[in-house]
């Protein structure tokens, strides 16, 4: 679950706020706790909790409407017997 998040929050990161992507990268690649978070930016830690639970709902409901994930996945699977410089044409253009 935490990579799908991590995976989703790279194509999905800009349509958050500056909070909620400070929030998300500090527990999810930074490793601190809701407690470490809490104290780090003053708030509470039933707060910094919300937040997490409302990116993650954010960040799945992002990827039901627009798919780029679940493309993108579907377009490796398409190109896997292409020659590999098409295949670097193609990747940088998704």
């Amino acid at each position: 679950m935490n990579l799908e998040l991590t995976i989703l929050y790279d194509y999905y990161s800009n349509l958050l706020t500056d909070k909620q992507r400070l929030y998300f990268e500090e527990y999810y690649f930074n490793n601190l706790s809701l407690q470490e978070i809490s104290e780090n930016y003053n708030v509470s830690r039933n707060a910094v909790f919300n937040s997490l639970k409302e990116i993650e709902k954010k960040l799945n409901y992002y990827e039901e409407k627009l798919e780029l994930y679940k493309k993108s996945k579907l377009i490796d699977e398409i190109i896997v017997d292409l020659p590999s410089d098409i295949k670097s044409k193609i990747k940088e253009l998704i």
